[in-house]
């Protein structure tokens, strides 16, 4: 189990536009901008590093702050719906079995579980790059033979994922910790 630190930084530009960086999308860093424009419903677009989001002008003089973190709340579900499939196929056909069930959900603390055969994967694992997501896919996988960190988990985690420790030192020093 992985649980979740809340670090990111959101500054306000003179009421014309609200920045937050980083936001990190599979293992790249990328700047946020709201911007103002003539549109009837937020659009949200990916170039160059830069997440543009659009409001529309009736949105100019309120504090957006809980519009971003929805807008990037809502992209990483988009992208962890396709990245978190993958890496849960990966691993199915790596050690020949998957869990009774699973899902994609916002946790507070955890990035992710496995209880009683149900793996539950935080969406916020998209931030990592896709050999991070894909060790914590295997973590929970091997949650489904061993409930806890026994000896015999770490033995079947490093027989699949050699390089486990370096996982999880990156995760432990970004924005998620055990």
């Amino acid at each position: 189990m992985y649980k979740v630190k809340k670090a990111l930084k959101i500054k306000n530009n003179i009421g014309t536009a609200l920045e937050r960086h980083p936001v990190p999308v599979l293992g790249i860093d990328y700047k946020v901008k709201i911007e103002y424009k003539n549109v009837k419903v937020p659009e949200l677009n990916v170039e160059n590093k830069l997440i543009k989001i659009s409001l529309p002008n009736r949105y100019k003089k309120e504090n957006n702050q809980e519009i971003l973190d929805l807008a990037i709340e809502k992209m990483y579900e988009q992208i962890a719906k396709v990245e978190i499939e993958r890496a849960m196929e990966k691993t199915r056909l790596m050690l020949g079995f998957a869990p009774e069930d699973y899902e994609i959900k916002n946790m507070k603390k955890e990035i992710g579980r496995c209880i009683e055969g149900k793996i539950t994967i935080n969406p916020k694992i998209v931030m990592f790059h896709r050999d991070v997501i894909d060790f914590i896919v295997l973590h929970e996988y091997c949650h489904l033979k061993y409930k806890t960190h026994s000896k015999y988990f770490y033995r079947m985690i490093e027989k699949y994922e050699p390089n486990f420790e370096k996982y999880e030192k990156i995760i432990e020093t970004s924005l998620f910790q055990y």
